[in-house]
């Protein structure tokens, strides 16, 4: 009797719908419906339906509220994965709506599964039915079959040497029968034993460490830090070979996993099988099914870009984020959050081992394995006793190319050298199309993009300008649309597919390959085109940041850095450290199979810090240096900082809004959770200080007007308590106005 009035007693649940909004609404359940937090429901919302999920059940009268119209046959969301949404929710200042829909797009977008048929001898093995007429290639067939067992017809085809028609016949004369097959699993389990890593001393004690660390079963963090080259790869795969040998899943998280099919060829190297991918090139009906399956906990292991993070595991012990230095890893549209940063937080809410691994760390990781947070292991050498790469400015003040080229002659130099001995060489310029300007030698007229303050990027293998931006593509003219002089448009500056035409005219008959991801073709032939080169079809690459992302190229002896100074005139706070990183991984390239590699870095700023301590080897100072400047400017990981972003339709509304939010700042009473320097106050130690507004740098993006504040305050402050407050005070978005917030920003432009 009691359950019985149990079941008529009413209850409200509280449904989270994955739609722009922070709270959950409440609906009536009907009698009957069992629920728990974390079920999967469909609910009315507005004028349609929709699906949410459940966070809450309580008892209380349903009054006007309107039901529940079904519970969905969904594996329930975790209570960790509900309160990981909760906490990236309240960190970025995003709605809990959106955070969630990060993580249940999935289900929904995938149409039934397709019934795959299979087809076997009838009757076997007591009365198998021979066809009319047999000719070789049924005979061929019927013998392929022998045994009873069940094949996809295009299996027994090539088993048999012919063609599918040929079963059909067979199916149509009642010799072999058709039935439906279960769907092929999405991912197999890998076999830990199918191929053993034998490491050398120092890979065998940082691997037996990580497997250590999720044997425990608890919350760490561990940055695995090596040279490139060192098989941290490997190293870290024995991270995840324990968390499944003790019946647990692991996630990789990769900042180019569509790209990446040289690390998937090593995981199935390793353990038998590839990992399940998750990334926007995976089908919606695959997609679908790794989500069911990593929920259940049929999939153990998923290799994926940043959106695996919010994947429904049901037993996750290791999490390894591989080149956790990697910007890709910052979202910037929507949801603005750090891949890496949520990922430890993920970690400590599921109990699970995180591992950072990368040749060279961001500040923040390595200040934290400084200061004991996170626990450090270091690879110091190559795998297998390889040297590092020898490396050498070129100083393009004394030793400049001829007008008009981008080459060296002390790099044409060593390129032909190294091609005389049957080498690759790779040249690397971080500039996408042909010139990053063009202009009229006449009036001085310059391509601006309509939509943005940016110059159009000139791409001559598609004859076209275009803004890296916005997307707008123009056909590239005969004539100057300003004065009309015929001929008179130039291309200012170098991109690799300018480099491509002073490489086709210097070295004349040699296999070059241009690696953009602005080329047509996609990441298929991106994927394809690494292959090609690991396999030594191309003499000279020459690519963008691109090459620079991990890659083993066996043949690779020789690295040219074109424009090494490129990144370092940038106001950004991390442009030391980025150059620092993008120079060492790429010239990390060269000399990673058999023979030395060398790597040469023309610049006109030999004497730059950055510069110096990628020649010299001495990572460690620059590390010093730049942590000691953070440090003395406040910056993070000493400091915090969030950016708020006010975009508007034209930039009167962008502004107004934008000086809206400092009054709704000034107007701010003293708070016990922060303290806020006014406008013409001198900061305190702990306050938190509001620059701007300022034009953003890039000032009209996709037309759309935008200025930005910057938030600066120290390590210990409540940043988000302060933005929230400053947002509730100020006036509402009107007429196109948008704010968006950005915490620990990235980007500053």
């Amino acid at each position: 009797m009691s359950g019985l009035a149990l079941d008529h007693r009413p209850r409200v649940a509280d449904v989270l719908v994955p739609v722009a909004v922070d709270i959950a609404y409440s609906y009536r359940v009907p009698a009957g419906m069992e629920l728990q937090p974390g079920d999967f429901v469909e609910v009315p919302l507005g004028t349609r339906e929709t699906t949410g999920v459940v966070w809450g059940v309580r008892e209380a009268g349903g009054g006007n509220l309107k039901p529940i119209l079904a519970k969905r046959d969904l594996p329930a969301l975790g209570a960790p994965l509900r309160e990981f949404i909760d906490w990236i929710a309240r960190w970025t200042l995003a709605s809990r709506g959106m955070v969630l829909r990060m993580g249940v797009r999935a289900p929904d977008n995938a149409g039934p599964e397709p019934v795959r048929i299979g087809v076997r001898l009838a009757g076997w093995p007591d009365a198998p039915i021979l066809p009319r007429r047999m000719t070789p290639a049924r005979q061929r067939a019927i013998e392929a079959a022998q045994g009873g067992l069940t094949f996809t017809k295009a299996a027994l085809a090539e088993a048999a040497g012919c063609s599918a028609g040929v079963i059909d016949t067979l199916v149509d004369e009642g010799t072999m029968e058709a039935l439906a097959l279960p769907p092929e699993p999405v991912a197999l389990a890998p076999d830990l034993d199918f191929a053993v890593t034998q490491f050398e001393p120092g890979q065998q004690a940082a691997a037996d460490a990580l497997a250590a660390a999720v044997a425990e079963e608890a919350f760490s963090v561990t940055l695995l830090e090596g040279v490139t080259g060192a098989g941290k790869t490997e190293v870290y795969f024995e991270a995840v070979a324990a968390a499944v040998r003790a019946g647990k899943q692991a996630l990789i998280l990769m900042p180019e996993i569509a790209l990446t099919g040289q690390f998937l060829d090593r995981f199935a190297k390793r353990f038998g099988v590839r990992p399940a991918e998750w990334h926007s090139g995976v089908s919606s009906r695959k997609r679908a099914r790794i989500w069911t399956g990593v929920a259940s906990g049929e999939v153990q292991v998923v290799a994926g870009a940043r959106s695996a993070l919010f994947l429904p595991f049901a037993k996750l012990g290791a999490m390894i984020i591989d080149e956790e230095h990697e910007q890709a890893y910052k979202q910037e549209d929507g949801v603005a959050y750090h891949a890496r940063d949520m990922a430890v937080v993920r970690g400590r809410l599921e109990g699970a081992a995180v591992v950072l691994a990368s040749a060279t760390p961001s500040i923040e990781t390595r200040v934290n394995a400084e200061q004991g947070r996170y626990r450090h292991l270091k690879l110091a050498a190559r795998f297998g006793g390889r040297a590092l790469p020898e490396l050498h400015a070129i100083d393009m003040k004394a030793g400049a190319p001829p007008r008009g080229k981008w080459i060296s002659p002390r790099l044409a130099a060593t390129v032909d050298q190294v091609l005389a001995r049957g080498e690759q060489a790779l040249l690397f310029l971080n500039r996408r199309g042909y010139a990053p300007l063009t202009l009229c030698n006449s009036c001085g007229h310059r391509f601006q993009c309509p939509n943005c303050t940016a110059w159009l990027v000139e791409h001559r293998f598609r004859r076209a300008l275009m803004c890296h931006h916005c997307g707008h593509v123009e056909r590239r003219p005969e004539q100057c649309p300003e004065c009309h002089t015929v001929d008179s448009l130039i291309a200012c500056g170098p991109g690799v597919e300018r480099l491509a035409d002073e490489v086709a005219e210097r070295f004349p008959g040699k296999r070059v390959l241009v690696l953009s991801s602005d080329f047509p073709g996609g990441t298929e032939r991106l994927k394809r085109e690494l292959e090609e080169i690991a396999n030594g079809a191309f003499d000279i690459v020459i690519g963008t940041q691109l090459v620079a992302k991990g890659h083993n190229f066996p043949g690779l002896t020789l690295v040219g850095v074109i424009d090494a100074d490129v990144g370092l005139s940038s106001g950004d706070p991390r442009a030391a450290e980025r150059t620092f990183q993008m120079l060492q991984q790429v010239t990390g390239r060269a000399g990673r199979g058999d023979k030395p590699g060398l790597g040469l870095v023309q610049t006109y700023q030999p004497e730059h810090p950055v510069i110096r301590a990628i020649i010299s080897g001495d990572a460690e100072r620059f590390y010093t240096e730049e942590t000691e400047q953070r440090r003395r400017a406040g910056l993070p990981p000493f400091g915090r900082l969030a950016a708020i972003i006010v975009s508007g339709n034209d930039r009167l509304s962008a502004e107004s809004h934008t000086r809206a939010l400092v009054r709704a700042a000034n107007a701010l009473p003293a708070s016990d959770r922060w303290s806020f320097a006014r406008h013409g106050a001198l900061p305190g130690e702990d306050d938190l200080v509001l620059l701007g507004p300022a034009e953003a740098p890039i000032a009209v993006v996709r037309g759309r007007h935008r200025f930005r504040l910057l938030v600066k305050g120290p390590r210990a402050a409540d940043m988000q308590g302060f933005l929230r407050a400053v947002l509730a005070e100020a006036p509402p978005e009107r007429g196109g106005v948008r704010v968006q917030i950005d915490v620990d920003p990235m980007n500053f432009m």
